[in-house]
């Protein structure tokens, strides 16, 4: 049975930091390809970032520069390291298995002006 669980969503000032985790079970993790999603409120649900199996790492445009995916495959765990967060970061970050569709609990993030 697959999970996920995200954890490291907090609340943090403009221009500081968090890092987001995702640990994995149920699945072989060094092999698929593993997302990071954010809702923020009255909007659509967009990815932030993805890593592959071989780590090759995509951004959005809006989070280049400021955010950093990465896994480490002997912990079953993918982060999302986010430097100069602004207000507009804020929302529910979900972790996301696209080989199987699943996805994570959520974990909050707000970042105050």
């Amino acid at each position: 049975q697959v999970q996920l669980v995200e954890s490291g969503g907090g609340l943090v000032q403009a221009g500081g930091s968090l890092r987001l985790s995702c640990a994995a079970s149920g699945i072989f993790f060094s092999i698929v390809t593993m997302s990071w999603y954010r809702q923020a409120p009255g909007k659509q649900r967009e990815r932030v970032a993805v890593i592959s199996s071989a780590y090759n790492t995509n951004y959005a445009d809006s989070v280049k520069g400021r955010f950093t995916i990465s896994r480490d495959n002997a912990k079953n765990t993918v982060y999302l390291q986010m430097n100069s967060l602004k207000p507009e970061d804020t929302g529910v970050y979900y972790c996301y298995l696209p080989q199987s569709d699943y996805w994570g609990q959520g974990t909050q993030v707000t970042v105050s002006s």
